[in-house]
């Protein structure tokens, strides 16, 4: 193909609309564009490609008018409604694509086994759940249980550290006997059941001790205590008109295997944070918006005096041995998929892949060192981890909905003047991202700013995580929220699912977030219920 030729040849023009047929017909251009990009890249070279999209769009500015309001995800957005809204491709994955994309997704939603069991082996030696679909059902969000043992609800997790931070990456440092997440599961005991402080596998209960058994770290109890929301500011009721409304607190209970012992009692200090799994949809999108605009958002020491800071969270990248921008995680604790997803394999499933090719097992878990030895490590080839990598970059971004609505328009202006907006970015371009034409330049719409914010007591896990504090959080993207109870069956919000809907995940906002919260508050009641319709359009 004859770059110079072809200049303006996918121009994107004119205001998208909201069907199916013009959505067909304006993604026509892309996809020629995205093949004519993989093609001309080698020869002209990123920087000239970066300056003829830009022409082409005509705008590069985060702040512009927004081009296309139903999608959310640019030309990656798709239109299905259904509980499968947050697992479907990219309407603009390449041609050829879906061979790739679908060896992903099957990988994603393979249960895996302990070695010997079947030719997808490597689960454990402890582990949380045995697939990310578990988790991540229909590729959604993660729930707690209602109250009570968290052993049956794979879509929360337990991060655990101890005082200080690692020397060389500055990331949080692990206990000494269980390491940076609990494990509440092993194999060698099937069907899992245990017994006793050892967590030794209850054969009473009809379970069989394989030779490889091996001990979970232990286990978490939640319980949620009935709290007051906070006030309207100088009132006496959550809402001007005397509503009052009442937040649920979480309180978590640990039990831990005698073997390794009770790390809040060993003096090395104690640190743990609950937190959700998050929806797939859109973060190959996220993974592209380029570290300038991130960069231009952050105002760690608040110079413009609005009261919102936004802080890079800079992690440790393992494949470039240094720090990055962090931007996957609540906390914005990875910098990539490719680290995020491997680490995931290694922390929830027990599986060991190249960038992880250890198994975790701390000193004190001698039966699970043991067990670890079984099979050649790395347990998951790269072709396999690259595909996974490939499927989460490529998963679709679901429309807005009911755009028309009245109430959802005067919901997002309310969104605005409230200053939700100024965290939740509603608006910005992706970079350019080698080899994936369906992610670069697309105007996107993921309402986060991907940076930090001090969140305020309530909410505060008082747990380091690289730069970011114990009351600081990454801006949660907003776009499928209000897809979620068709997808996932609730509407479990915030990193630990303890707010029961929108409303309850906005009154437990505080810190920098306070006066957006307060602004909320003072709202008439028709307004609070547009403001929360138009978040339920994402």
């Amino acid at each position: 193909m004859n770059c110079d030729t072809n200049k303006g040849s996918g121009r994107i023009s004119g205001t998208l609309q909201n069907t199916k047929g013009n959505r067909l017909i304006q993604a026509i251009p892309l996809l020629v564009l995205g093949i004519f990009l993989a093609n001309c890249q080698q020869s002209k070279g990123n920087e000239d490609i970066a300056a003829l999209i830009g022409a082409l769009n005509n705008n590069t500015s985060a702040n512009a008018t927004d081009p296309g309001e139903a999608y959310s995800g640019g030309y990656t957005t798709n239109f299905i409604t259904n509980v499968s809204a947050f697992d479907v491709r990219a309407a603009n994955l390449r041609y050829g694509g879906a061979s790739e994309f679908n060896s992903g997704n099957a990988f994603f939603n393979r249960n895996w086994a302990a070695e010997g069991s079947s030719a997808a082996f490597g689960l454990g030696p402890t582990f949380n759940t045995n697939s990310c679909q578990n988790c991540h059902l229909h590729d959604g969000r993660g729930a707690p249980p209602s109250s009570g043992s968290a052993d049956n609800s794979p879509g929360i997790l337990f991060r655990l550290s101890k005082d200080g931070t690692d020397p060389t990456t500055g990331g949080p440092v692990g206990l000494t006997n269980y390491g940076l997440q609990l494990n509440h599961k092993a194999i060698g005991c099937n069907p899992i059941l245990y017994t006793g402080v050892n967590f030794d596998c209850d054969t009473g209960s009809g379970s069989v001790a394989g030779a490889n058994f091996t001990p979970p770290e232990g286990t978490v109890s939640i319980s949620y205590a009935t709290i007051a929301a906070p006030n309207y500011p100088s009132g006496s009721h959550t809402y001007p008109d005397g509503t009052d409304i009442t937040l649920s607190q979480p309180t978590y209970t640990f039990t831990w295997n005698a073997l390794f012992g009770d790390p809040t009692s060993t003096g090395e200090g104690f640190h743990f944070s609950p937190r959700t799994a998050q929806i797939i949809p859109g973060l190959g999108l996220l993974e592209a918006i380029p570290d300038s605009i991130l960069q231009g958002w952050a105002d760690p020491s608040d110079l413009d005096g609005d009261g919102i800071s936004g802080k890079i969270n800079q992690v440790w990248d393992i494949t470039a041995n240094a720090k990055k921008i962090g931007r996957f995680g609540w906390k914005s604790n990875e910098p990539t998929l490719f680290q995020q997803t491997q680490g995931a394999f290694q922390g929830d499933i027990g599986i060991t892949s190249p960038l992880h090719p250890v198994d975790n097992c701390p000193a004190a878990q001698t039966a699970c060192l043991a067990a670890a030895s079984g099979s050649p490590d790395p347990e998951i080839t790269a072709s396999l981890a690259n595909a996974v990598i490939f499927y989460n970059k490529l998963v679709g971004v679901p429309a807005r909905r009911n755009i028309n609505d009245p109430d959802v328009i005067a919901g997002k202006a309310l969104f605005s003047s409230v200053g939700c907006d100024s965290c939740h970015k509603t608006l910005v371009q992706t970079g350019y991202v080698s080899g994936f034409p369906e992610l670069s330049y697309q105007y996107i719409k993921p309402y986060t700013d991907l940076l930090l914010h001090d969140m305020g007591p309530g909410l505060a896990d008082g747990r380091q995580d690289f730069d970011a504090t114990g009351q600081e959080w990454r801006t949660a993207p907003l776009w499928g929220i209000g897809l979620m109870q068709t997808v996932n069956g609730h509407t479990k919000l915030l990193h630990d699912g303890r707010a029961n809907g929108i409303e309850e995940a906005i009154l437990w906002h505080g810190g920098e977030a306070q006066t957006a919260r307060q602004n909320f508050q003072v709202l008439t009641a028709t307004q609070r219920a547009q403001l929360i319709q138009f978040l339920k359009s994402l």
